[in-house]
């Protein structure tokens, strides 16, 4: 359904989150959020683009593997570091 209207409890079990965490963010102004009759609804919609958001602005390219890093971790050294 793409209108779908979460609740709270439904927000945190979808984010993995305790319920007051997300209270908060709502409360802040950290995540999309509007009240019903004084109670917290999310549109899914809104979510998924906001969580998109939060993987893009987390990430500033391609995320490493672990042999990427152990790459980078030796051009970094000089060759006189032993």
């Amino acid at each position: 359904m793409p209108d779908e209207i979460l609740t709270l409890p439904e927000v945190a079990q979808l984010l993995k989150v305790a319920e007051k965490t997300v209270y908060t963010m709502a409360q802040r102004g950290e995540i999309p959020a509007f009240k019903v009759r004084g109670q917290w609804r999310f549109k899914r919609l809104d979510l998924d683009q906001w969580i998109e958001h939060q993987k893009a602005s987390y990430h500033d390219g391609p995320i490493p593997s672990p042999s990427d890093s152990d790459d980078a971790s030796k051009k970094r050294r000089r060759p006189d570091d032993h």
